[in-house]
């Protein structure tokens, strides 16, 4: 006894689940029964849904996974999967095969069903290519760093230079007046020692006036420096201060920059550009996606007129005709 009653539990989860794959591909389960060649059909376009829902929840989920936490983004991706259910749903209802000649609305629900298959695929293509993909993605905010650097240093140019310009001219300044003074120092050294032009030692009136000179300049330089030494503190100060703006501007950027969704993406799209392997196995398994979510449109599109679908159009015209 035990054997017959879990053999008949068994039978019952499989009618259950029969049931639920009928569900699925949209037919009336009271029709369907009596169809023993399309009982099987059906089951296996709700099959292809079902394989459907479970690929759309997963790559929702993954996609909701990377701008919130895990719980939040199973529920977001369960969500998602219903909605892609649904559609799925709609679309194989809107289909019979009493009107596979009305190509208008084939394209419009094949159309639907690539776009919906391709935003999909790439949850499903970032999670297969992940590794990869965060070293592409560290690769491209290292890039994005140098740009933004590059950005700062033209934003900043105009003030940077003008104060660069001012410190060049009074820099040119003291430097011309120290070499004045240093060249003069020399001449006066060589008239005391003999070296110098006179070939004289001593104090002479050469080397008096090479002193003289030596000691205007010596005066003029400290004079110069004096003045000079406000302003350029002042524009040490501002280059500076543009320098820490621009830190400042740079670490805020740096701040900003994430792994996140759309960054994955851009590096999964630099990635395939730059390598022909992982462009190849990249579109080979966009189609392969792209062909899990049309499967449940093409498994109806390519199934024969059978005897459900004889019966529930008469049905409908039956029930028209009543209402009439």
């Amino acid at each position: 006894m035990p054997f017959f009653k879990q053999g008949a539990e068994a039978q019952s989860a499989q009618e259950r689940f029969t049931r639920l794959l009928w569900w699925l591909a949209t037919v009336e389960e009271p029709l369907i029964k009596d169809c023993v060649i399309d009982r099987n059909r059906y089951a296996i376009v709700g099959a292809s849904v079902l394989g459907t829902w479970g690929f759309a929840t997963l790559a929702w989920s993954f996609f909701f996974s990377t701008v919130t936490q895990v719980i939040p983004a199973i529920l977001l991706g369960i969500l998602m999967g219903l909605i892609v259910l649904g559609i799925d749903r709609a679309l194989i209802k809107s289909i019979r095969n009493t009107n596979r000649n009305h190509i208008l609305a084939i394209l419009f629900r094949g159309s639907l069903a690539v776009m919906i298959g391709l935003f999909m695929a790439q949850p499903a293509l970032l999670f297969l290519f992940d590794k990869e993909v965060r070293v592409q993605a560290s690769i491209d905010n290292e890039y994005r760093k140098q740009k933004k650097r590059a950005e700062l240093e033209k934003l900043f140019a105009p003030q940077k230079n003008a104060l660069l310009v001012q410190q060049r001219q009074l820099l040119g300044e003291l430097n011309l007046v120290y070499s004045e003074m240093s060249k003069a120092r020399v001449d006066f050294i060589a008239e005391t020692d003999g070296t110098g032009g006179s070939g004289k030692i001593g104090l002479k009136d050469i080397a008096e006036a090479k002193r003289a000179e030596y000691n205007v300049l010596t005066n003029r330089y400290t004079d110069l420096e004096k003045r000079s030494r406000p302003a350029l503190i002042t524009i040490e100060k501002s280059l500076s201060a543009i320098e820490a703006a621009m830190v400042k501007e740079q670490d805020a950027f740096a701040l900003l920059l994430n792994t996140g969704f759309i960054t994955r993406i851009e590096a999964l799209s630099n990635l395939v550009q730059q390598n022909n392997a992982v462009a190849f196995r990249y579109y080979l398994l966009v189609g392969i996606l792209l062909l899990i979510e049309l499967m449940p449109l093409i498994s109806k599109l390519m199934m024969p007129t059978g005897t459900y679908e004889v019966k529930a159009r008469k049905v409908e015209e039956e029930e028209i005709r009543a209402i009439d």
